[in-house]
């Protein structure tokens, strides 16, 4: 190796060994504000949100979404289970806001509004859950028909009227705030 070639491998091991010791000691300053009432800086914010994106992006490849989906007997399956367990974070059509979604860093996506883009990624998301965002791997408690009613309800989510959306859910709704 030359002397040129050797002093610029020092330099690189040198910077990296030097960013490594910076990150770890800006961890265990315990600096970075973490309370969810404090929003992300932007540049964590765009790497926490791209680091989500291509995760569930990656691992919702592998998954096969039924062609029953837009079965009504489905669709309101996932309707009762939505109104029981996803109103507090996700909201309902009539809902403009939950005491526990106000208390939520990163806001959940309000599905009433954007809806879901991808069915087997929506699948992903709802068994598996998402690490530090409150979003709760229901696949430890739900088997994957609970979880794809949910998905085939989710579909239809922004296109219901309040009403449309009582009359799906029935009487048996309750929020989780």
């Amino acid at each position: 190796m030359s002397p040129s070639a050797r002093a610029f491998a020092l330099g690189v091991a040198t910077t990296v060994a030097v960013a490594a010791i910076g990150a770890f000691a800006f961890v265990n300053a315990g600096a970075y504000p973490m309370g969810a009432d404090v929003p992300h800086a932007p540049l964590t914010l765009r790497l926490v949100d791209r680091l989500r994106d291509a995760s569930t992006e990656r691992a919702a490849r592998s998954v096969q979404v039924p062609g029953n989906l837009a079965d009504p007997a489905l669709i309101a399956e996932g309707a009762r289970e939505y109104a029981e367990e996803c109103t507090g974070c996700h909201l309902a059509p009539g809902r403009a806001s939950s005491e526990l979604r106000a208390g939520l860093y990163p806001q959940p996506p309000n599905l009433v509004e954007e809806g879901i883009d991808d069915d087997a990624e929506a699948f992903w998301v709802i068994k598996h859950g998402i690490k530090m965002s409150a979003m709760p791997a229901w696949g430890r408690t739900h088997d994957d028909r609970r979880i794809w009613s949910l998905v085939a309800f989710a579909r239809t989510l922004p296109k219901l009227s309040p009403a449309q959306y009582r009359a799906l859910v029935g009487t048996a709704s309750r929020d989780d705030d």
